[in-house]
């Protein structure tokens, strides 16, 4: 392609037909929107590269804050949250804020299962400010959108989608969160879609909770986040 283009050049460049100058620069112009077109589509695919993010790595709780008593610990490159002898509310916040993104995580519900995904979320103690996406027993609404400390219940699903839950196995939940508006998905369902000005202002973490009451363990796997700018 190099060659074939000097050469054109150095015609272009000798040539005194205007029809023929016509032809050669339309094709060099031709090739160099192509060219073009291909560096744009190979930094697009490497900048979606780069910025998907393992939240949990798979081996230790690195880039994550405990808040709370309860247990949070790592077996079989899984995240376990469970009961501690407090049998109070725990979160797990990553260290990094997050605005805007796509998260995907998978979790598997033993025992109880009730616990949730926090975003844009802030926390003193195990006192937390921001939006849970829950993640719950079957008929208690997991996809569904809380407000903490504030206007509680936002928006739940409707009934029937209930169903998508596998309770006691491997689950897939899906945020895609851009200002206002928030999307969840569970096992490929979408939940509920939402806009929010308030969620929209939000600045904070990305938490996993554990609820009180006792009894509660769920197991946690492939946090992936991907950035929306």
């Amino acid at each position: 392609m190099f060659k074939t283009t000097i050469g054109l050049k150095t015609l272009l460049i000798s040539s005194k037909n205007q029809y023929l100058e016509c032809l050669i620069k339309h094709f060099l112009n031709m090739k160099n929107s192509l060219f073009t077109l291909l560096i744009v589509l190979l930094f697009q695919v490497g900048n979606a590269q780069e910025t998907t993010i393992n939240l949990f790595n798979g081996e230790n709780l690195e880039g994550w804050v405990n808040h709370g008593t309860e247990k949070w610990y790592v077996e079989n490159g899984e995240l376990v949250c469970e009961s501690g002898p407090d049998a109070d509310y725990g979160y797990l916040s990553t260290k990094d804020f997050y605005k805007n993104f796509e998260l995907t995580v998978e979790f598997k519900q033993e025992n109880n299962g009730n616990s949730g995904v926090f975003i844009r979320s802030t926390f003193e103690g195990t006192k937390v400010t921001g939006w849970q996406v829950e993640v719950a027993p079957p008929e208690h609404s997991s996809g569904g959108i809380y407000e903490s400390y504030g206007r509680g219940w936002l928006i739940k699903p409707e009934l029937e989608k209930d169903k998508a839950l596998k309770m006691g196995e491997w689950n897939t939940m899906k945020i895609l969160a851009v200002g206002p508006n928030i999307t969840t998905w569970l096992n490929g369902v979408e939940m509920v879609k939402l806009t929010d000005e308030k969620i929209g202002k939000g600045e904070g973490a990305i938490a996993l909770q554990i609820h009180d009451g006792g009894g509660i363990k769920v197991r946690w796997r492939n946090i992936q986040l991907k950035r929306i700018n």
